[in-house]
């Protein structure tokens, strides 16, 4: 019997990876105010390993609708954002998520498993954040370019 695709669990690489990219965020300064996951069992695991490794304190947000993940639904989310949350790290699926980076900065990019893109984005409040918005893609992180 297999597993529904929500119920995949992690594969060891991303198990391997998921913490390097936490530690990156750490020396990067980049540790997240929020971390916004799917409830899939691989995302969420990656969220979780990433929190542990970054430095991040807080409850990570748990979101049944980024399953199977589409921009609009991460746009969604990260519009009920309070102000102050500066860094938000959106934890989800593809090709939602490159779907939504392509989106926001107009870079078409490719997000293997636990790759990081940093986005900034022209807005004041998470609630000025629509499908408009242009952002700036200003780095981008694959787990397999990293140096250990």
């Amino acid at each position: 019997m297999s597993l529904a695709d929500h119920d995949r669990p992690l594969k060891k690489r991303g198990q391997l990876d998921a913490p390097r990219m936490g530690t990156l965020l750490h020396e990067e300064g980049l540790v997240p105010d929020l971390i916004l996951s799917s409830t899939a069992k691989r995302a969420l695991t990656t969220a979780v390993l990433v929190a542990e490794t970054s430095g991040y304190e807080s409850d990570i947000d748990v979101r049944r609708e980024f399953y199977p993940g589409y921009p609009d639904v991460y746009i969604d989310a990260m519009r009920e954002t309070a102000d102050e949350v500066q860094i938000v790290m959106v934890v989800g699926h593809n090709p939602g998520l490159e779907e939504l980076l392509d989106m926001l900065t107009e870079a078409a990019e490719s997000l293997p498993t636990a790759a990081l893109a940093q986005v900034a984005l022209p807005v004041q409040s998470w609630n000025e954040l629509n499908y408009e918005t242009r952002g700036e893609l200003v780095n981008l992180w694959r787990p397999r370019e990293i140096q250990d």
